[in-house]
Order: structure tokens, then sequence, then C-alpha cells
């Protein structure tokens, strides 16, 4: 049996047997004797992006009462999610990100807790996803916005929609009735300004 590990990009927690090319976490959010998650889905406003393998780290997920190790299938459901690079594993994503950041909403290179706020405020509304207006025609939207169209998540790329799956994206035949903005708004600003997620191979196919 799959743990309850993987994030969606509408944020929820999920078991699956597809791998994932990021981890990453939102605090300690589970039980190491049973390796199931508690109720909570955060214990912190911190909600990290981290690097699968970072010099000679093993983790054993869930085994211990450490931080609760998440999977994302790549660095766009991650963004989508609410979460953020993270600066002990990903430095150079990081910094990448803060400055895009600084540049799309217009302001100076934010300290961690800020960029955390303001990230908590935008990616929850009453402990469940927020989900934003769609600024615009989909089509102009950067590469690595995720979108929301019914119970589906879509990934745009070069101005159309990918369907998301646990495995991987999935071409639409019929471009599906955009209802809403699942990247955070400050993320897709500094996704205007230039920063680029890393894709799943499948994105391109």
């Amino acid at each position: 049996m799959p743990l309850q590990n993987r994030v969606t990009p509408f944020g929820e927690i999920i078991a699956t047997p597809a791998r994932g090319m990021f981890t990453g976490n939102r605090g300690i959010i589970h039980d190491p004797e049973t390796r199931s998650l508690l109720k909570k889905r955060w214990s912190l406003k911190c909600w990290l992006i981290c690097q699968l393998k970072y010099k000679q780290l093993h983790r054993v997920p869930m085994a211990r009462r450490s931080w609760t190790e998440l999977f994302f299938l790549d660095e766009a459901t991650a963004l989508a999610a609410g979460h953020r690079p993270c600066f002990y594993c990903s430095r150079d994503r990081i910094e990448a990100f803060r400055a895009a950041w600084a540049e799309g909403n217009g302001g100076p290179v934010l300290a961690a807790p800020e960029l955390d706020a303001i990230l908590h405020r935008e990616r929850l509304q009453q402990r469940k996803k927020r989900i934003h207006p769609i600024p615009g025609p989909i089509a102009r939207l950067p590469d690595g916005t995720m979108i929301t169209a019914g119970d589906a998540a879509c990934l745009i790329v070069q101005g159309r929609p990918l369907r998301w799956t646990p495995f991987g994206y999935e071409s639409i035949d019929k471009s599906p009735r955009a209802e809403g903005m699942l990247t955070p708004p400050s993320t897709l600003a500094a996704l205007r300004a230039g920063y680029r997620p890393v894709l799943h191979a499948s994105a391109a196919a």
C-alpha cells in the first residue's frame, strides 16, 4: 500500500503508486508509528519544495517524528499547491524564485518569513485551497501556471492546457472551460517575470 504523501495541485495529499520529481514538507503532520497522516495538513506556514537527492542524506518517509516527507509530480504542481523552493537543498532555485518574485510583484527581495506569510494567505481560504480568478485568457498565462476546470487541474504550456494526473500530463482534445487559477497570484507574477519551474517530461510529449 502506498503512503498518503503525494500532493496534488489542489494541495490535497493522496495515496498513489505514482512517483514524484520533488519532495517537500509542511512540518510534522504524521504519526510515525502508523506512518499515516494526522488530521491536520500543515503545522507550519513554510511549505517547501526540496530535491529528491541531496548530498548523502537519506530519509525513510514517515518513519520518525521529523518533518513529513511529501512528494510532487513536478515543480509546477508544488507551486500550484502553494509551496516554494527550499533554502537548504535548493539554494539556486529559491534565489531565482525570490528575484523573479520581486521583479514580478514590484517589491524588494523578501526574507523567507515574509514570503511564506504571503503564500499562506494566497494558498488557503478557510483551511481549503483558495481558487483565484484567472487574469485574462489562458493562452497568455506563462508556462507552469495551473488552472482548474471542474474536478481537473490543468497545466498551461505554450498557451495550451494539459490535464494533470499523478503519473503525468495528458493532452486534451477540446479545451476545457477554465474556472479558476490554482497557482497563487504572487507566484504567477514570478512566472511572468521569468521563473521557469521544472516540468514533468510528459508536459513536452
